[in-house]
């Protein structure tokens, strides 16, 4: 007898599971931040110079491009209209060469012009764009250098003097205003930079230094994500650019360029001493201490961040507890391992790391 198949392979179910997926990947693309509190990640919504020559151009060739489908379009409608219409009574046409066919050829030769024209045409504004995009005056600009790993994202704050320089994880911070100069490098395998509200994609290539030049014209939180699939985890490696006023991006990087500050809450004190007395040293900076490793984020200041992971989890002490507990939970192959410490001792240690703003 034939088994049946279960319900939701059956034949009035089929056209619902497209619509399930796409649910799910929406629900994923807001996993971390929540839905309604995601920030744009739109190329037709740019928010700096460079992502506005690339809007413009997508709209140069979308108009192209729909100029041409309907005259092909149009075309192929008046051939299947005029074309003459042969029964069993009609006489064979015997001559290859007939003023109808000459006709025919001249017009196929117009289009093949026109078609060599319009991509001439393209060409010419794919370059231009370039170098607009090439152009943006870096006089004054922020320069942050951005590594890539499996799969989160390192930034340092480069400044002339040393003691200026700060590093920081998975959250860029710059002035609305000010141009920016990132220095990109990978750790590992390919990735790629994109943050569609304020430039294109560049990719990250070991053993290469790339640099992309930006600017956010007006403060706002921006999403960015890896264009390039980079391993398991490739759809889970996102970022946040923050651009806020100048002066307030001032007072965040004198922030960020102190040391830990030490908290005495009894409970985060004891879970600085089990921070720093187990593995987590072995991985992470949190500068003011001894734990100064680098295969991890830096967490000198954690707390000031809006989330956890490269964007996977929304930085709140209940999900920080859960990262902590399990990682693969969330994502699988990550580096991190999962921590056996007892309940009051996680709890301890997320106190200490809420802590670190």
């Amino acid at each position: 007898m034939r088994r049946r198949p279960p319900p939701l392979f059956t034949r009035g179910t089929r056209c619902v599971r497209p619509l399930l997926l796409a649910a799910a990947c929406g629900a994923l693309l807001a996993l971390g931040l929540g839905a309604e509190a995601a920030p744009p990640q739109d190329v037709l919504s740019p928010a700096g110079p460079q992502a506005a020559h690339i809007r413009d151009l997508w709209h140069i060739t979308l108009a192209v491009c729909t100029v041409v489908f309907a005259g092909v379009l149009a075309a192929v409608l008046v051939v299947l209209w005029r074309s003459p219409r042969a029964d069993s009574a009609s006489a064979a046409e015997l001559d290859p060469v007939s003023a109808r066919e000459r006709r025919a050829g001249r017009r196929v030769g117009t289009a093949v012009a026109a078609s060599v024209l319009l991509l001439l045409f393209l060409i010419v504004a794919s370059v231009l764009t370039d170098r607009a995009l090439a152009q943006l005056s870096l006089k004054d600009a922020v320069r942050i250098e951005i590594t890539a790993n499996q799969w989160w994202w390192e930034a340092r704050y480069d400044d002339d003097d040393p003691s200026r320089t700060f590093t920081t994880a998975n959250e860029l911070h710059i002035p609305a205003g000010r141009p920016v100069l990132f220095t990109l490098k990978s750790n590992d395998v390919i990735h790629s930079l994109w943050v569609p509200n304020l430039h294109g994609k560049k990719d990250l290539i070991p053993g290469r230094t790339a640099t992309l030049q930006l600017q956010a014209d007006k403060p706002g939180v921006y999403r960015g994500q890896c264009a390039e699939f980079c391993g398991f985890q490739h759809a889970f490696m996102a970022f946040l650019v923050v651009a806020h006023p100048p002066a307030e991006y001032e007072a965040w990087a004198a922030a960020q360029r102190r040391t830990a500050v030490a908290s005495d809450d009894p409970q985060a004190v004891r879970g600085r001493a089990l921070f720093l007395g187990g593995t987590c040293v072995m991985c992470h900076t949190v500068l003011g201490t001894t734990a100064s490793a680098h295969r991890g984020p830096d967490l000198t200041h954690l707390a000031s961040r809006q989330t956890l992971a490269a964007g996977s989890l929304a930085n709140t002490p209940q999900d920080l507890e859960r990262w902590i507990r399990n990682p693969q939970q969330f994502k699988p192959g990550v580096n991190m391992p999962a921590s056996n410490l007892p309940d009051e001792d996680l709890k301890a240690l997320v106190a200490y790391l809420r802590s670190l703003s």
